[in-house]
């Protein structure tokens, strides 16, 4: 819709990550220099790190594109929590290996030796993993023991690992020492500063066609980068949003009260989603039971003439009768029992007639 009303040709501002829309602040800036760097040395890890939507996948996409096929076979894979084996199967699928009836000793194998295949056609092997902190400490430990395949004593697997800030965390696990050992780089991807948020909004609209319509007011970008922070997935959206209230609103240059307006109704629509329906509490029928007298006591529906007091020990008498009740019958029910087996053990021929 504000496409057309802006005569732009594509959507500026979308979320998903694109390779195309890559934007050099200060920091992917430097993200890429270390995984430059990387990639010179032939070995070990690179780690790059960053809060959800600072642009790690925009940084692995942007990568691809300056990466030359004929030298370097990449191995892209995107983690949740992968057990170490099914990992293995991940690699070893990346590396055109049919690994489905292989056992764990042979999938190693065939990856070395699809490793070696690599190698003899004058490429080398990089396994870029996103997402990373969400691997568990076997499935770290089991890349570290990939990062082993050598041919005349140079590796044949180079390994980017890619996730939140908790993975630095993770990499402190003591199990993890020999694996930091390896991590011959690592960078944090920080918010771009408040003064890159201008180039960055012209840089994505100018992608598109832009023609100086819309502008945005120093007022409004100090209002977009408050509420984003300078993470660019929150400027994308809500940058998209702005668009979409000047197409309807007919705004060719907003102000700081404009992007206010729509930080208002984003806000207002996040509470909505956040808001739970209550989930109905499931108990056991002994626990219902026992709520249920409690409510009784608790919860007194007496006439209006009977005063609390009098109420409450009515309710209280009647709860004690019941229990007696209870009780009598659980009496009963182990007389019947002791008796039984009684007269059984006084007549054991029964037992053996029955047999």
């Amino acid at each position: 819709m504000y496409d057309d009303h802006y005569g732009l040709s594509g959507r500026p501002f979308q979320l998903t990550p694109d390779p195309a829309f890559w934007f050099d602040t200060a920091t992917h800036k430097k993200a890429m220099a270390y995984l430059g760097y990387g990639l010179s040395q032939a070995e070990g890890f690179i780690v790059i790190t960053g809060a959800p939507g600072a642009g790690k996948t925009t940084l692995v996409g942007h990568l691809m594109e300056t990466i030359d096929p004929e030298r370097l076979h990449v191995i892209k894979i995107v983690t949740t929590q992968i057990e170490a084996e099914d990992l293995l199967h991940m690699v070893a699928a990346g590396l055109n290996i049919d690994s489905t009836h292989l056992l764990k000793a042979q999938v190693l194998a065939a990856i070395e030796k699809q490793l070696h295949a690599v190698a003899r056609t004058g490429r080398r092997t990089l396994l870029i993993v996103d997402e990373a902190q969400a691997l568990p400490i076997e499935s770290l430990e089991e890349l570290r023991m990939l990062s082993n395949f050598q041919a005349g004593g140079y590796p044949l697997l180079q390994i980017f690992l890619l996730g939140q800030p908790e993975f630095r965390a993770k990499l402190s696990d003591q199990r993890l020492e020999q694996l930091r050992q390896r991590v011959i780089a690592m960078h944090e991807l920080t918010p771009m500063d408040e003064d890159e948020l201008d180039a960055y909004l012209i840089h994505r609209l100018s992608l598109v066609g832009w023609r100086g319509k819309p502008r945005f007011t120093n007022g409004a970008n100090a209002a977009i980068y408050r509420w984003s922070g300078g993470i660019p997935r929150k400027v994308n959206q809500l940058a998209s949003r702005v668009l979409l209230f000047g197409a309807i609103e007919q705004i060719d240059s907003f102000s700081g009260a404009d992007v206010e307006s729509v930080i208002a109704d984003l806000e207002g629509d996040m509470a909505i989603e956040r808001r739970a329906v209550p989930r109905p509490r499931v108990q056991s029928p002994a626990v219902e039971r026992e709520a249920a007298l409690r409510r009784e006591v608790s919860s007194p529906a007496a006439p209006a003439a009977a005063t609390p007091d009098a109420e409450l020990a009515a309710r209280l008498a009647r709860l004690e009768a019941r229990l007696e009740e209870q009780d009598a019958a659980l009496r009963r029910v182990l007389t019947l029992m002791v008796d039984f087996v009684e007269v059984e053990d006084a007549h054991p021929t029964r037992r053996g007639a029955a047999a």
